[in-house]
């Protein structure tokens, strides 16, 4: 008897145990928030642009009653005089509940970084459970950030995960931009060892982007592109790097994964392109005369891309040559970098957190005056070692007269 109690009592326990779903929400009570921009208008407040994916359109039925073609995602704007307040605002347009779980990535206008800086607007994004800090933040160059957000694209239906592939890609194939992640940010905000340093995106030209007929034709009126990378002072953007100084940026925060490097040979300009196809920098701190110096060491490997003077790859001293070159092209990119950095007094590269970690007891004296006195007159010692692994299918070009 006892034992055909306890066969009762043990279920009937468990079932007092269990909870329910008490506090789910159902998928289509929610708004998948892909993209979140960020302006200030002219009385002060923030203008929030949240960029909304429409489940229908996504997922394959693209046509209203009218039959005429629906876009995969929707704008709303809202302003406040906070971040919080401006999600709240939009419960008074959007009939779901917005969700920022999916949130890919997050639109700085420029002027609101000049002007203001984007401290406060980090806390609201790092407090909220939802959010992830693993989202990529950019900067809306040129242009509001309202403007970015609302533009269609005609390969990738969302919009936010076409800035995320063609960031990832542009970093991989060219290495002139950076996919920073608003954790890197916070992180770099919170010391006073390093500043921030985010990738500028920009449209190619003005245009009413936010229309399907935008993209239903062979050239698109307005596309996003990679514009340079911000740099900052504290939370505040005060320069862009572009092109070989912004590859020489990527270069000292060994970021760069694959890139071209051309270089001139006998009067022809980038007559010769080296793929590098691996890379390396180390940075070692120095003490030297009671002065901070740096220690810039990089190895690249590559192969030759494209050569279009005639030169004989089998040769070795012609291959010797080419990397001195590479070298001299890598050097003089990484020089260009520091010194844009030096200029506004930026230490975007780290290099304080390198003196503080290998030289704690030079870093008390460093520290309150490293940016506006030691770091703006840093030496920086640049080693560059270049190899070339391969030179393609063929030795010699198909020109005749090799030299």
């Amino acid at each position: 008897m006892i034992r055909v109690f306890g066969l009762f009592l043990i279920p009937a326990i468990s079932i007092t145990l269990l909870t329910g779903c008490w506090s789910t929400t159902e998928l289509n009570e929610l708004a998948l928030v892909s993209a979140i921009g960020i302006d200030k208008n002219e009385e002060g407040e923030y203008v929030g642009s949240f960029q909304i994916i429409n489940p229908g359109s996504v997922a394959g039925s693209k046509s209203t009653g009218q039959g005429t073609a629906s876009p995969p995602v929707t704008v709303y704007t809202s302003t406040a005089k906070n971040l919080v307040g401006l999600s709240r605002n939009i419960s008074a347009k959007a009939s779901r509940r917005l969700y920022f779980a999916h949130t890919s990535v997050v639109v700085i206008a420029e002027e609101l970084a000049r002007e203001e800086g984007i401290k406060n607007l980090l806390d609201a994004l790092d407090r909220d459970p939802e959010f992830r800090t693993t989202t990529a933040i950019i900067i809306a160059k040129n242009a509001r950030a309202r403007d970015l957000i609302k533009i269609l694209t005609p390969i990738d239906q969302i919009p936010a995960e076409n800035v995320i592939k063609m960031l990832k890609t542009n970093e991989t194939m060219s290495g002139e931009n950076i996919n920073t992640k608003t954790r890197q940010v916070i992180d770099a905000l919170s010391t006073k060892e390093r500043d921030p340093v985010i990738t500028g995106v920009e449209l190619t030209r003005e245009a009413e982007g936010g229309k399907l007929e935008s993209i239903q034709q062979t050239e698109p009126e307005s596309i996003i592109q990679v514009g340079g990378i911000a740099l900052f002072r504290n939370d505040r953007l005060v320069d862009w790097a572009r092109e070989k100084t912004a590859r020489g940026i990527v270069f000292l925060l060994n970021k760069v994964k694959e890139t071209d490097i051309s270089i001139d040979w006998k009067g022809n300009e980038e007559a010769v392109v080296y793929n590098m196809i691996r890379q390396h920098t180390t940075v070692k701190p120095v003490i030297k005369n009671g002065k901070p110096e740096i220690d810039v060491h990089v190895k690249a490997e590559g192969i030759i891309g494209e050569v279009q003077v005639a030169i004989d790859l089998s040769n070795p001293d012609t291959l010797k040559r080419i990397e001195q070159e590479v070298n001299k092209e890598i050097q003089g990119e990484l020089s260009k970098a520091i010194e844009k950095a030096k200029e506004n007094k930026t230490d975007i590269f780290g290099f304080g957190e390198s003196f503080h970690s290998t030289y704690p007891e030079h870093w008390k004296r460093f520290e309150k005056e490293w940016n506006d006195t030691y770091f703006s007159e840093l030496k920086a010692n640049i080693k560059v070692e270049s190899f070339i692994r391969r030179t393609g299918l063929r030795n010699k070009p198909y020109l005749k007269d090799t030299n």
